[in-house]
């Protein structure tokens, strides 16, 4: 028997690599408190049915305006229906907007980006003249227009975001696809045949989501945020049906009474959840980047 070396294939297990994002997770609070508040509106949204402890629209003028008590904890409006029902009702219309109009935003401004950055030329040039085009206009000015054109509906709301959300995702991936396909590995998968189809999608875009995946999480604070002042407008869910920024506009006129629970619920859950989503942005970040990894 010869006494040659077998060579041995040291891999990473997988929970040594799921221990390590534990470790960064812990080490890290940002990540804790931004997933624990995007978890928390996730399941209020799921579950709004079950947990929300009144009907939202029904009517109850008998108890129009009551302060917030035990038994309504944010109170009641002019109409007398719980504003912390609305509240959590409305959750459903802003973070389903928000999922939606990125995964539009993300679907093809990712698409436009990969080609753009792999093919380069002409279609280079014309995709990302009509991005600029896009970043033109402001966002928010952008999606006003859109949704004004095709009619206040909350689907129309999805599309006009989609839109304005596709330039940053078309600049990015085409920004990291230029920075990868000149590599030694794409090299070599051109020299053995593979198509550009499969160059792109199983060898450049898995080297490329961890940017788009901070960007996602981003943009869903923005699109949350872009919906309510949709809604704030008129441009969003039409009523009885809440919504954050609808029922902000609703309720502010009776600030000047001093009735300022019906405007304290849809605002604070307003800033929770697109503080969440920030905040879990920039700490997936840092976890997803080696180099900020490394100086942490």
């Amino acid at each position: 028997m010869s006494g040659a070396a077998i060579p041995v294939v040291l891999r990473v297990p997988r929970e040594d690599r799921f221990g390590a994002f534990v470790y960064f997770a812990r080490r890290n609070p940002r990540m804790i408190i931004g997933g624990a508040l995007v978890v928390m509106w996730l399941f209020l949204a799921a579950f709004a049915p079950i947990v929300a402890p009144y009907d939202p629209i029904k009517v109850n003028v008998s108890d129009a305006l009551i302060a917030p008590n035990w038994t309504h904890l944010l109170g009641t409006d002019d109409l007398g229906r719980d504003v912390l029902s609305r509240v959590i009702w409305g959750s459903r219309v802003s973070l389903s907007v928000g999922v939606i109009s990125v995964s539009i935003g993300f679907f093809v401004g990712v698409s436009v980006g990969l080609a753009a950055g792999y093919l380069g030329g002409v279609f280079d040039l014309l995709a990302m003249r009509v991005i600029d085009a896009l970043l033109a206009f402001p966002a928010l000015v952008l999606a006003i227009a859109i949704t004004s054109a095709l009619g206040p509906q909350i689907q129309n709301a999805m599309i006009a975001i989609g839109i304005v959300a596709i330039p940053a995702y078309a600049r990015l991936t085409r920004g990291q696809v230029l920075a990868v396909r000149a590599r030694e590995f794409i090299v070599a998968a051109r020299t053995i045949g593979c198509s550009p189809l499969r160059i792109v999608l199983r060898h450049i875009f898995p080297n490329v989501t961890n940017a788009l995946v901070v960007q996602a999480t981003l943009a869903t604070a923005f699109a949350i945020l872009a919906e309510a002042a949709l809604s704030f407008l008129g441009l969003g869910p039409q009523p009885p049906y809440p919504s954050w920024g609808q029922d902000i506009n609703y309720s502010q006129r009776y600030l000047a009474n001093l009735k300022w629970w019906m405007s304290v619920g849809p605002g604070v859950a307003i800033f929770t959840a697109v503080f969440a989503f920030n905040f879990l942005g920039d700490a997936l970040r840092d976890a997803l980047d080696p180099r900020l990894r490394r100086s942490a």
